[in-house]
């Protein structure tokens, strides 16, 4: 297999050169010779079988071959750059953990308690990276994540965490305010999350609530959640959120309840922890961290009996 695969010194050449559209640039990027950086190419050209650059006087210029052979191998490259940096960036007197996490999840209630695990884990490297949201992935690097309780992640143990309460909110000043205190949310403009559409639709359902305007789905769409609770402190309309992501922003009085009702009966998030994992210490030790500090607080998952 390994016959097929060019040299990594080819393909950074290649690579370099598809960018500047210069051999001479490639070369003094590279530090080496412009007839290195030709050779390398004319190799690769031939171990390929087909021509990746047309050469002209204005320079070197991608064929088509070398326009798909460029946009598939320079993702590749990246890659095994991030492994490689990953590798080095491993502490010999340590441990690392790679943590997937849903980015809402992660931004406004993991962050802000992880320097609490630190300190008790010093010699503990953590690499937090996005759990896609609605996306199959076959291969999932993490050694354990936390993400919506319909996660797939074939083979993972997965343990329920918590519940997700969702509450309305809006700007201190915001008009109608006092309707909507009483149900009465007929008048107010509604901001969506583009990936939760229907929410309010869930949220005055459970709430008991009437009097809402005739076009629930209407209204300005964002695609974070950063994004919307930006646009309801500028007093564009009213947000349905996680409790947890506006909690800052509550207790500053930045932002306020629109109403009482705190509806925990929608999402929850799971506990994943990657097959073969179990056993690893300092996976275990962040997975009862992360129980104990849900457990805490009061906000354990209640899958069974629907509490909310």
């Amino acid at each position: 297999m390994h016959r097929h695969i060019p040299s990594t010194r080819a393909l950074l050449a290649f690579e370099a050169v598809a960018r500047h559209h210069s051999v001479s640039q490639a070369a003094e990027e590279l530090c080496i010779t412009h007839s290195a950086v030709s050779q390398q190419i004319r190799h690769l050209e031939a171990q390929l079988g087909v021509l990746l650059f047309e050469r002209s006087a204005r320079g070197s210029r991608l064929t088509p071959a070398g326009q798909r052979y460029h946009g598939q191998v320079v993702g590749d490259l990246l890659r095994l750059q991030n492994h490689t940096l990953e590798a080095m960036a491993q502490r010999p007197d340590g441990t690392r953990l790679l943590v997937g996490c849903v980015p809402v999840f992660a931004e406004r209630w993991l962050l802000p308690r992880l320097p609490d695990f630190l300190a008790r884990h010093r010699h503990c490297s953590l690499h937090l990276q996005v759990f896609p949201t609605q996306t199959y992935m076959a291969e999932l690097p993490f050694d354990l994540a936390v993400q919506y309780d319909d996660a797939s992640w074939p083979g993972a143990q997965a343990t329920p965490l918590m519940r997700e309460v969702v509450v309305a909110v809006c700007a201190p000043g915001a008009r109608h305010r006092r309707a909507m205190a009483r149900g009465d949310f007929r008048a107010v403009p509604l901001l969506q999350l583009s990936s939760r559409l229907g929410a309010w639709d869930e949220w005055f359902g459970r709430a008991g609530i009437t009097r809402i305007p005739g076009h629930t789905l209407g209204g300005h769409r964002f695609d974070l959640f950063s994004m919307l609770v930006e646009a309801v402190r500028a007093d564009l309309g009213l947000g349905v959120v996680p409790r947890y992501f506006v909690e800052r922003e509550l207790q500053s009085g930045e932002l306020v309840l629109a109403h009482p009702h705190h509806d925990s009966g929608v999402r929850g998030y799971s506990l994943f922890v990657a097959p073969g994992r179990l056993e690893d210490p300092a996976v275990a030790a962040f997975a009862q961290w992360l129980r104990t500090t849900v457990a805490a607080e009061g906000t354990t998952a209640a899958v069974s009996s629907g509490a909310g």
